[in-house]
């Protein structure tokens, strides 16, 4: 059993943190709001009420946050936890934030002699509450090993990608493949419709051909049913596809699907979309076409 520290009860924090203590893990949480804690408490965690009590006497803290303003607002904002963890515990940040400030997560912590890894997650909501999350990870190799007992219960794999940097880096390539792939779905169906293609068929030439995809086969069915529900939310797709073209702008790597995809998102979150599922950028290449994909 690993004393853990888990900040931050979101989307995806509920479902990790309900996975650790099934695998038999003691897990204090806080989070800002009060109903995801009551929730894991009855789940079996203890609650804190603040950072530092929760951080108290743990061996591993985790934590899940959406953008890098909440980075600033929890970890590293005068008293925050980069201030307050004890150097005897390891640090795992599961968030997809700019590579900039998990090097400015990492700076701080080390300078208290803190081990940090950066190590966020593939998958949403229904991947974290089946611990099914595919987890890429960058920091000090014999740290990973030493946490991989609380990395395992989340995930369906583990990938150490390196020294520090890594695992936030191959998150922002792997989101690139997530974006790119949403969009063509969008215009192959859309391209469908206009052709007048029955749209169930077109779903079913693409689960087997060479080209399928897992996004295709999950997002298809739920676009032609008109169902947007959220499980990745469409304002944190707008995010991401900021974070990946600075990215590769501080690189010199072009990135033009990216930057297609993105033009779609910011059409779907000017429609007031943002809280519909990240697929919503596929209905916003449809409005385009002035074609429905609703079956």
């Amino acid at each position: 059993m690993t004393r853990i520290a888990y900040l931050g009860l979101g989307t995806m924090g509920l479902g990790m943190v309900k996975n650790l203590l099934a695998a038999g893990h003691h897990v204090t949480v806080w989070n800002r709001s009060e109903g995801p804690a009551k929730e894991a408490a009855g789940a079996g965690a203890t609650v804190a009420t603040t950072v530092a009590s929760a951080v108290e006497g743990v061996e591993v803290v985790m934590y899940c946050f959406s953008d890098d303003t909440a980075i600033d607002a929890v970890v590293l904002s005068e008293g925050g936890l980069a201030f307050v963890v004890d150097p005897s515990s390891v640090v795992v940040d599961l968030s997809t934030i700019s590579p900039e400030k998990s090097a400015a997560e990492r700076e701080a912590f080390e300078a208290r002699d803190v081990r940090f890894l950066d190590a966020p997650v593939f998958g949403s909501r229904g991947e974290a509450a089946a611990g099914g999350l595919w987890v890429v990870v960058g920091g000090d190799e014999a740290t990973f090993e030493e946490v991989r007992n609380v990395l395992e219960p989340i995930s369906e794999t583990l990938h150490y990608m390196g020294s520090g940097g890594s695992g936030v880096r191959m998150k922002l390539v792997g989101n690139l493949v997530v974006a790119s792939q949403l969009l063509a779905l969008g215009e192959a169906l859309t391209l469908a419709a206009k052709a007048s293609l029955d749209l169930e068929k077109v779903l079913g030439v693409l689960k087997v051909t060479d080209f399928r995809s897992p996004i295709f086969d999950g997002v298809g069915p739920s676009v032609l049913a008109d169902d947007y529900s959220p499980s990745f939310a469409l304002k944190l797709m707008q995010k991401d596809g900021r974070l990946i073209q600075a990215f590769a702008a501080d690189l010199g790597a072009p990135v033009p699907s990216v930057e297609a995809a993105s033009r779609y998102v910011d059409a779907a979150m000017d429609a007031g979309w943002q809280e519909n599922n990240a697929s919503a950028l596929i209905k916003a290449v449809a409005v385009e076409a002035k074609v429905s994909l609703a079956q």
